[in-house]
């Protein structure tokens, strides 16, 4: 037993060192991606109907990294690849090391955090569901979405880098880098789909035991795509008072129903929601404009500053200015003569 595990151990830093190889050949960009935000702070990529897919390369580290909470309808996966990655997922903390792969998600407010010694490059892929399974697919394909319905409360789905699984899944992860980056071949778009769905049956193998029955799983995505609705509803409508009664009326369900649903997929109350989209707002306003605190809590719905003030130093462990003023320290930085 003894040696199985040491050579499982083996075969891991084997396959990671090969798609690390695979990595060092291919351009990360600064997570910066305020800049790309709407003017409501939504960020969406553009996916094409016939090949909704996508892969990003992106370097976390503290003058580059975006801390602004998102959520989209596409699913994703999150990978780093050099050292620890934290990240927050509704109410939920998750720590991820070199190798590991999380299942993000996606309907929740989720974000990188900051953290001492971040500087990691990280793979995220992500896709539409109908990328992977739509009505009229093979009754069996729907298990490749499994691991991103069925997730319980509390509970994330990672393949950590000590799973013997995530041997197959480096050395897929490694094919597909290197069909999507080199997208002139002929039949790419196959190819990229072949390595991308062997990541996913690996996934689904890891979180068999979440399993559920088609009609249960059918179900669960129909919820998640009726508060789909609200949280755009939400993004856009924020500074507005927007009350629970609302809330239930736009997706039609009854108060015990929403409550349960909305904290199964948001991973937080609805009241919690719609403060975070807030003070997400509040970020970027701090960044791009110089209107006074006051003004800003006014702009993104907040009663008053001083909620506001709390609201925002319980989120970042930091008042609203002294986020401002590290702000305009890193884009002014002090010069140190010697």
């Amino acid at each position: 037993m003894k040696n199985g595990k040491h050579k499982t151990s083996t075969a891991n830093r084997q396959a990671f060192a090969g798609l690390l190889s695979v990595c060092r050949r291919l351009r990360f960009e600064p997570h910066d991606i305020a800049r790309q935000l709407d003017a409501r702070g939504h960020y969406e990529l553009s996916l094409d109907k016939e090949f909704p897919f996508n892969v990003r390369l992106f370097h976390f580290s503290p003058k580059h990294y975006t801390p602004i909470w998102n959520w989209h309808e596409r699913l994703e996966l999150t990978m780093p690849l050099d050292g620890p990655l934290r990240m927050r997922m509704g109410d939920q903390r998750v720590e991820l090391a070199a190798g590991d792969l999380l299942v993000v998600d996606n309907l929740k407010l989720h974000n990188v955090e900051d953290s001492p010694g971040l500087n990691t490059r990280a793979i995220v892929m992500s896709f539409m569901p109908e990328f992977v399974y739509a009505p009229g697919s093979p009754a069996c394909d729907y298990t490749f979405l499994l691991p991103f319905y069925t997730k319980r409360d509390g509970h994330a789905h990672i393949l950590r880098a000590t799973d013997e699984l995530a041997v197959p899944v480096y050395r897929a992860v490694s094919e597909l880098l290197q069909r999507y980056f080199r997208s002139g071949e002929t039949h790419f778009q196959s190819g990229c789909k072949a390595s991308f769905l062997e990541i996913l049956y690996h996934m689904a193998r890891r979180f068999q035991e979440a399993e559920v029955l088609r009609s249960e799983f059918v179900q669960r995505r129909q919820q998640a795509e009726r508060l789909a609705r609200l949280f755009e509803y939400v993004r856009i409508n924020y500074a507005e008072r927007i009350t629970v009664e609302q809330a239930m009326k736009l997706v039609h369900m009854s108060q015990s129903q929403f409550m349960k649903v909305f904290k199964k997929v948001s991973g937080m109350t609805f009241v919690a929601h719609v403060t975070r989209v807030r003070i997400n707002q509040s970020l970027r306003l701090l960044r791009e404009t110089d209107l006074t605190i006051a003004e800003i809590a006014a702009r993104t719905g907040f009663p008053d500053q001083s909620y506001f003030d709390r609201r925002f130093k319980q989120a970042f462990g930091k008042s609203p200015r002294q986020y401002r003023a590290e702000l305009t320290q890193k884009a002014n930085p002090v010069l140190v003569l010697t």
